[in-house]
């Protein structure tokens, strides 16, 4: 039996919305911080330096666009209360190598979904896939720094849980009775 909130839930009016990001976008921020995390490298340690900093170079992007495309499938995963696709009866799935030139995510979302929270959505998501994929590389190439990568990944764990409460906050409607206290 579904309770009265929940059938009120499914018939109350959707919008659907797209979340895009582009992949230069995207590329360019990881590039810059990189570059960052490279330029404080201390002086003698030149190899090192350059492997931090030619993170969206040729080659060493196909490990970040596998990562992106990890990112944005995890992102969609914690969306899924508005990301629910149904599977098609010949429905096939193979890890053939894309470069995208954007990501998107299409959610569901009740009618009164404000669009403060969609536009900082966008934003918490943009920086959760740069963070995911900056704690990735680091964590490989910053053997000289290890604890690089753990930050990067902490700051990115933190958009996660960002992520989570404010679709919380906003999946069903606060009543507030009235007392006269």
């Amino acid at each position: 039996m579904i309770c009265c909130n929940r059938l009120a839930a499914l018939k109350q009016p959707k919008k659907n919305v797209t979340l895009t990001f582009k992949r230069k976008e995207l590329l360019y921020d990881i590039s810059n911080i990189a570059f960052v995390e490279g330029d404080i490298v201390p002086e003698g340690e030149e190899h090192g330096r350059h492997q931090i900093i030619d993170i969206c170079q040729d080659g060493n992007v196909d490990r970040v666009t596998r990562v992106m495309d990890l990112v944005v499938a995890h992102c969609r995963e914690m969306l899924y209360p508005f990301t629910k696709i149904e599977i098609e009866d010949e429905s096939d799935i193979d890890d053939t190598f894309e470069e995208s030139e954007y990501y998107s995510i299409e959610l569901s979302v009740p009618a009164d979904f404000s669009k403060t929270t969609f536009v900082y959505l966008e934003r918490i998501i943009h920086n959760y896939i740069v963070y995911k994929v900056l704690a990735d590389w680091l964590s490989i190439t910053n053997t000289k720094n290890p604890r690089s990568g753990v930050n990067w990944y902490e700051k990115a764990t933190d958009l996660e849980s960002e992520i989570e409460s404010a679709l919380s906050a906003r999946m069903h409607r606060v009543r507030r009775t009235q007392t006269p206290f």
